[in-house]
């Protein structure tokens, strides 16, 4: 399978990467800056110098072309303002999702938060309630959409070593944390379920096998 991953250069992205080639798949990366081009090689995966907010749809639609599936794992990151939340969590994910529908890439996994699908409490903080927002109107776009899609909402991310055990389900899942490295893992197991097409899901830390939990999903 050849699999486009967005936000290619973001800690999960990487961890899906090296999952993703040592299992033979192809991964192409995107990502805005040359001089990230080192890490996406290490992972076995490809680098496509590609600015999801500033280049042409065409652009981006020529850079999906030949692949079977995407992730879309950007996010404008910690410190960005309310507007980037708005520029790449949510515009990112629909021009993705244009591409993929222009090139016949059918299967869409979207990393989205705990959080999404609800209005942020009163008092939240301003750029937090936009991150929610904007992931809340991402979903409601993938959703709207014909393609293969399935939104994982991981909880908290850490970075802690991963043990492969998760709980995953349908909202809502109780809120908890989740190593980075379980949500890659997780996702690799998605993109090739079937059952887990057209699914909203939740992920945490738990008892389950990875390959476990994604099975379940009915």
């Amino acid at each position: 399978m050849r699999v486009v991953i967005a936000g290619g250069h973001g800690k999960i992205a990487l961890q899906l990467a090296r999952i993703l080639t040592r299992r033979g798949d192809q991964v192409h990366a995107l990502i805005r800056d040359p001089g990230q081009a080192a890490d996406i090689a290490a992972t076995g995966g490809v680098p496509v110098i590609f600015d999801i907010e500033r280049d042409t749809p065409d652009d981006l639609a020529a850079a999906v072309a030949g692949s079977e599936a995407v992730v879309f794992a950007a996010g404008a990151g910690p410190g960005s303002g309310a507007a980037r939340k708005y520029a790449v969590d949510l515009d990112g994910s629909v021009r993705l999702a244009v591409a993929a529908e222009q090139s016949g890439a059918r299967r869409f996994v979207q990393i989205s938060s705990m959080g999404a699908g609800q209005s942020p409490a009163a008092g939240t903080d301003e750029v937090w309630a936009a991150y929610i927002d904007a992931k809340t109107r991402a979903e409601q776009d993938l959703t709207a959409r014909a393609l293969d899609w399935t939104i994982l909402r991981p909880g908290a991310l850490t970075d802690a070593e991963g043990n492969g055990q998760i709980t995953l389900g349908p909202p809502p899942v109780p809120r908890a944390a989740v190593p980075r490295a379980d949500v890659a893992a997780t996702i690799a197991a998605i993109l090739v379920a079937d059952n887990t097409i057209r699914r909203t899901l939740e992920m945490v830390s738990g008892p389950d096998p990875i390959d476990a939990a994604v099975a379940a999903i009915e």
